[in-house]
């Protein structure tokens, strides 16, 4: 944060992709239920960014929820994320201070998940050709000098849970994530997965495939969302593929796949690829807060926020989010969209 700024945070910023990260000493111990460091030793990276670089920003969107098992920002300061990467399931925790990174890293993924450390945490990004054409985006920048946006270099582990996030509310669709993972999912490596709250890698393209019917409706998730799923680890190899693509093309591959539309792949290709222009198209709320923001209009449309991003080309995603931190948002003049439990049905 710049000077003493500090924004209470609200739906709309947390929407933005910005977790709190408590800011404890390194020696913290069993923080977040995560015990002290297990026997088998850690893979270690440090790595210096240049210039600001704040973990809660570039990692936020990764989160989905405050009680998501894949990742968990501790009370020493600690963001941990449990993924499983092409050379399998590994647990990295990141530290940041004194304008350094350090990353441990456990399990088989492990050497794969500290080799694309840099990219995670916005490496490949460039902030500095982002030129605020607003008052309201200048100062959200001004306030939030760390954002970067991350680069996972998986599909996977973004489409399944933005295709639960269709068409529902996001508890719902966090509910969901949270009982599928911990149910079908399997520990983290290293201490992650030990301990009062144990953190979970998400299963297996295969294991997906297999969940049981009753299983998805347990969780709440209707039939569509599920066969979008169903379809899409079918070819999951395919889709992983997209990383090496881009961006335009990767949605386009994505969106071959029934039941992911623009949407969903804007959100996917967001984290996967970190890009900097894929605004999110198809969404109930982001045009509304988009077109106050910048024109006073609640009532705004796609083609409305589009438009009004236009001096924002090649930047139009890293604008909107700025633009959701900023937490400027139109008060609320209609009734919460009302959560419906499939599962009690």
């Amino acid at each position: 944060m710049a000077g003493r700024f500090v924004q209470r945070p609200t739906r709309t910023s947390v929407r933005g992709g910005h977790t709190s990260v408590p800011g404890g000493g390194a020696d913290a111990g069993r923080a977040g239920g995560i015990p002290r460091q297990a026997a088998a030793p850690a893979r270690v990276r440090r790595w210096v960014p240049e210039g600001p670089l704040d973990l809660g920003l570039v990692l936020g969107p990764l989160r989905r929820g405050p009680a998501d098992p894949t990742f968990r920002a501790t009370a020493d300061g600690s963001v941990w994320r449990a993924t499983r990467t092409p050379a399998g399931p590994g647990t990295l925790r990141l530290r940041a201070y004194g304008g350094e990174v350090v990353g441990e890293a456990w399990g088989p993924g492990a050497q794969w998940l500290l080799d694309g450390l840099p990219a995670l945490l916005g490496a490949a990004d460039d902030p500095e050709a982002f030129v605020p054409r607003h008052r309201v985006v200048a100062l959200a920048r001004h306030r939030r000098p760390g954002l970067r946006l991350t680069r996972t270099g998986l599909v996977l582990e973004s489409l399944i849970p933005s295709v639960l996030e269709q068409k529902v509310t996001t508890d719902e669709a966090y509910r969901a994530w949270r009982l599928l993972v911990r149910r079908f999912g399997e520990p983290a490596p290293g201490p992650a997965g030990a301990g009062e709250r144990p953190m979970f890698v998400m299963p297996a393209a295969r294991t997906w495939a297999l969940i049981p019917s009753w299983e998805w409706h347990r969780a709440g998730v209707d039939d569509k969302r599920a066969s979008t799923i169903l379809r899409a680890v079918r070819v999951a190899s395919r889709l992983e593929q997209a990383v090496g693509m881009p961006a335009r093309e990767a949605r386009a591959r994505l969106e071959v796949v029934p039941g992911v539309g623009v949407w969903t792949s804007a959100e996917v290709i967001q984290r996967s690829h970190g890009a900097a222009d894929e605004v999110t198209v198809g969404d109930l709320h982001l045009p509304g807060i988009v077109g106050w923001a910048l024109a006073g209009d609640r009532h705004a449309d796609d083609s409305v926020m589009l438009r009004l991003l236009e001096p924002y080309a090649g930047q139009r995603h890293r604008a909107a989010r700025l633009i959701l931190l900023s937490g400027v948002a139109p008060a609320r003049r209609v009734p919460k969209m009302p959560r419906v439990d499939i599962g009690l049905l």
